[in-house]
């Protein structure tokens, strides 16, 4: 039998602004990556969040990013290689610290929106994030975007690393993300992303928009929880993982 992880971005709400049913998403995911008040969450909400994993035995991970409430993080805000550093592990802190308090420390880091797709194609912004997470505490696995610079780099520098795929993001012919701007970057439809979620882990490589195949290891699949189909869609892909004879648990033993 095949292990996969099923993570899920949460804890992303702040202030009286919600985001995503978060209690909902961790009753069914593996994995939660955890924002640290940047692109989203503030104190109290990663401190529920860690609370509520805790009790239905998901693991943590920070999910830091940047500094960008308006846009979600999902814009590319101009930073030195250092800032950048500076600016991931001072949030790897912020989740150690509150994990901590609910008495289920964080496991991993995975960069969030613009940052983590950076993590991808930019060498040095992927070098950054890795110098951040080992200063911080190398013991902590790196989540990383399959055939991205920060999986290579993550290993070269010794540190632990996950290669995660998306169940609900379509790739290009490069086997980079859609860019959310264009039309069908987002799929919405459950059984779509089930399916597909499925043959990518059977195949070991993400599959592009014209259905070619690029070969790549996958410890884990990501299902974003701010899109409103968000918690059909990661039943959906769960439900098919088992029913396709797979078991779906955390990357982190």
């Amino acid at each position: 039998m095949r292990d996969v992880d099923l993570n899920s971005d949460m804890g992303e709400s702040f202030g009286a602004w919600r985001s995503g049913d978060d209690e909902a998403m961790l009753g069914i995911v593996s994995s939660a990556n955890i924002a640290c008040g940047f692109h989203g969450g503030d104190p109290e909400v990663m401190a529920e969040s860690f609370k509520i994993a805790r009790q239905k035995r998901v693991a943590v991970g920070a999910h830091p990013g940047y500094a960008d409430l308006w846009g979600f993080g999902r814009r590319v805000i101009p930073h030195s290689a250092g800032e950048i550093e500076r600016l991931v592990a001072y949030q790897i802190g912020a989740a150690q610290a509150l994990s901590a308090c609910a008495g289920h420390p964080i496991t991993y880091v995975k960069a969030h929106g613009a940052l983590g797709n950076q993590t991808q194609t930019d060498p040095d912004v992927a070098l950054a994030v890795c110098r951040a997470v080992k200063a911080v505490d190398p013991k902590l696995g790196c989540l990383t975007i399959a055939l991205g610079h920060q999986e290579r780099i993550a290993q070269e520098m010794g540190l632990s690393t996950f290669s995660e795929i998306f169940a609900d993001r379509a790739y290009t012919e490069e086997g980079h993300l859609v860019s959310r701007k264009l039309p069908g970057a987002v799929i919405h439809d459950e059984a779509e992303a089930a399916t597909r979620a499925v043959r990518m882990v059977r195949d070991g490589a993400i599959e592009t928009v014209s259905g070619k195949r690029i070969e790549t290891p996958i410890h884990s699949i990501c299902v974003h929880s701010d899109t409103p189909q968000s918690i059909r869609i990661a039943a959906a892909v769960r439900a098919a993982l088992e029913e396709a004879g797979m078991s779906v648990r955390s990357f982190i033993r």
